[in-house]
């Protein structure tokens, strides 16, 4: 079975187990993590470890992947927009408003629902039974491109590219306000909220969490003033181009959990939830070995947010 391989770097000494490996595998719960290495799955320089040992710095961690196990999501003939497909893996287009992976509450209409119809057994199972193929997610109201792995090999190779952050992704996005200055980095580590469990906030004991950002267009209307962004992430937090915006003031137009949805809604009622595309995403295949990259027209509606701002204001 493929056999993922991870260094204990620089700040995870003393780190358990459990949390380094679910920060090292983009897509992995803490939970997830836990499981597999209670199984025996996971050594730590070649000694198989509990959940809660304790690394340091300099250590290798190895997590031998599980045979996939027999999905407990249902498949449901739902059209997918597939931009490119191999025996390995996928890249879909994921329309605003549809969730990633079954959740209470959300069982069905996923994206893993819709890769179960076309795929059948042939996902990666290294994320579990719910979350077949999933290498790497977007939020359920941002639109744009994703990468599916159709077996483990190809995770392995997928987790492994962005784990080292060769795997480039670059958003767009519409934010209230005009950062200053148009283009930076944000550096700032990112945690669930301990105020609100439903949300992530930035918090010194999260984990670090990267966002390079431009300035494309910055516009006036009304009383009110409105950028359009480019997002380049050097890591893949939970909602962390929507966390990181909101910390430096400039939340994205139309987040009802980190902004102000009724005031973004006065001038785009149409927009629900954030005006965030996952333009772009760049990548070696993990098989053949070619880079292959693919970009992503702006959605409907965020053009449509686009033409309003415009005819509000021409850009500076």
């Amino acid at each position: 079975m493929p056999i993922l391989e991870f260094t204990c770097g620089d700040g995870w000494g003393g780190a358990r187990l459990d949390v380094f490996l679910a920060s090292a595998c983009e897509n992995m719960s803490r939970s997830r993590a836990g499981e597999l290495a209670a199984s025996g799955a996971v050594s730590v320089n070649g000694e198989k470890k509990t959940k809660s040992f304790s690394l340091r710095t300099g250590d290798r961690v190895s997590l031998e992947l599980p045979e996939p196990e027999s999905p407990e999501a249902k498949a449901e003939d739902i059209p997918l927009e597939i931009v490119f497909e191999d025996g390995d893996l996928l890249v879909v287009e994921k329309p605003k408003g549809m969730v990633v992976h079954p959740a209470p509450g959300s069982e069905n209409g996923t994206l893993v629902n819709a890769l179960l119809w076309h795929c059948g057994a042939s996902l990666s199972g290294i994320n579990g039974v719910m979350r077949p193929g999933i290498v790497h997610r977007i939020d359920k109201m941002t639109s744009g491109l994703l990468i599916v792995a159709k077996n483990d090999a190809a995770h392995a190779g997928l987790a492994a590219q962005i784990e080292k952050h060769s795997f480039s992704r670059r958003y767009e996005g519409v934010v209230f306000g005009r950062p200053a200055p148009e283009a930076g980095t944000v550096d700032r580590p990112i945690g669930r909220s301990k105020t609100d469990r439903k949300k992530m906030a930035v918090d010194r004991s999260g984990r670090r969490a990267i966002t390079h950002y431009a300035t494309l267009g910055q516009y006036r209307i009304g009383n009110a003033a409105y950028s359009h962004m480019s997002f380049v992430l050097e890591t893949g937090r939970t909602h962390q181009i929507r966390v990181h915006m909101s910390s430096l003031g400039h939340p994205l137009a139309g987040d009802d959990v980190y902004g102000s949805a009724k005031r973004d809604g006065a001038f785009f009622p149409w927009l629900e939830g954030q005006c965030l595309h996952a333009a772009h995403i760049g990548f070696v295949h993990p098989i053949t070995g070619k880079f292959m990259e693919f970009d992503s027209p702006r959605p409907e509606y965020f053009e449509r947010v686009l033409k309003k701002l415009k005819s509000a204001e021409k850009p500076d």
